[in-house]
C-alpha cells in the first residue's frame, strides 16, 4: 500500500507546479525567473542528497551528456512549462505535457532503433487527436493560442527527454547523482534570461513550495515507489498528475476547460495508457 500512496503523493505534488508557478506570476515574478529557483532549489538538494550518499562521480563523457541533458531538460523544460502555464493556464500546460509518451516513442525509433509498432502508432495518432481536439475546444481562461501549443508541446518534447535519458544512465548512476548536476547546469541556462525582482515572503514561500516540494520531494516519492512496483503501473498512475491539476485549477483560478477540450484532454491521457499495452510490430 505504501509504494501506491508515495505514487499519488508524487502525482499531487507534480499537479501543483502549475498553481504555483501561476501565484508565483502573480506576486510579480516571470515565468523564467520562477523557472530559474525551481532548477536552484531542487538542484541544490540533489547535489546535498548525493553528497550525504557519497554516490562515486560521473565519467567525463558521462557528465558532458548530463550537462547537455540539463540543458534541455532543465534550462528548456522548466522554462517552456512556466511559459506554457502562464500563456494557456495551468489545465492546459498541464495536459499538453502528457505529449510526452508519443515523442518518445518516435525519438526512440529515431536514436535508440527501438521498433516502432502498432501500439506506438495507436498512441502517436491518439495523441494528435487529442490535442487538436484541445485546440478546437478551449475553455474559460484557458488561452489555447499558436504560442501556449507551442510552448506545451515544447515541454512535452523536452519532458521526453527524460525517458531517453534515464534510459541510458539511470542503470549506471543513482538519478540523484545525475540531478545533482543536471539541474545546476539548468539553472546557469536560464540565468541570462532571468530577470529578478524583489521578493515578498508570500513570493518566497511559493518558490520554495515549488522547487522543495513540488520538485525535489515529488521525485523521491516517485523513485521511492518505482522500487517497489512495476513501471507500468506507475507511469498510470503519474498519469493523474493532469487530472490533479486540471482540478486545481478550476477550484483556484476558474479555469475550465470546454466539453471537446475535456474529450480532447481524456484522448491525450488514454494514449499514456496506451503505453501499458503489449507491444506488437
Amino acid at each position: 500500500m505504501l509504494p501506491y500512496v508515495l505514487l499519488l503523493t508524487a502525482a499531487a505534488l507534480w499537479g501543483t507546479l502549475g498553481i504555483f508557478g501561476k501565484l508565483a506570476v502573480q506576486q510579480g515574478l516571470t515565468p523564467l525567473e520562477v523557472a530559474f529557483w525551481r532548477a536552484v532549489m531542487a538542484g541544490s538538494l540533489y547535489f546535498l542528497h548525493s553528497r550525504f550518499s557519497q554516490d562515486p562521480p560521473l565519467k567525463s563523457r558521462d557528465a558532458w551528456a548530463t550537462v547537455l541533458f540539463g540543458l534541455l531538460g532543465g534550462s528548456v523544460f522548466y522554462g517552456s512549462y512556466q511559459l506554457a502555464v502562464n500563456t494557456g493556464g495551468v489545465s492546459l500546460a498541464s495536459v499538453l505535457l502528457y505529449t510526452a509518451p508519443a515523442f518518445v516513442a518516435i525519438m526512440a525509433r529515431l536514436f535508440l532503433k527501438e521498433a516502432f509498432g502498432l501500439r506506438n502508432a495507436l498512441l502517436v495518432t491518439l495523441t494528435i487527436v487529442g490535442v487538436a481536439l484541445i485546440s478546437l475546444g478551449g475553455g474559460s481562461k484557458v488561452n489555447v493560442t499558436a504560442v501556449s501549443l507551442g510552448w506545451g508541446l515544447l515541454a512535452g518534447f523536452t519532458y521526453a527527454l527524460y525517458y531517453l535519458y534515464g534510459k541510458l544512465f539511470f542503470n549506471r548512476y543513482a538519478p540523484i547523482s545525475l540531478y545533482a548536476l543536471a539541474l545546476p547546469v539548468g539553472a546557469l541556462g536560464l540565468l541570462p534570461f532571468v530577470d529578478f525582482h524583489s521578493k515578498t515572503p508570500a513570493a518566497w514561500g511559493i518558490l520554495i513550495c515549488i522547487g522543495v516540494v513540488s520538485t525535489y520531494f515529488a521525485y523521491w516519492a516517485y523513485s521511492s515507489a518505482l522500487k517497489r512496483i512495476p513501471a507500468v503501473q506507475a507511469s498510470v498512475i503519474a498519469s493523474l498528475e493532469p487530472v490533479i491539476a486540471a482540478l486545481l485549477a478550476a477550484v483556484v483560478f476558474r479555469e475550465f476547460l470546454s466539453p471537446l477540450a475535456l474529450v480532447g484532454a481524456a484522448v491525450v491521457l488514454g494514449a499514456v495508457l496506451v503505453t501499458t499495452l503489449p507491444a506488437k510490430k
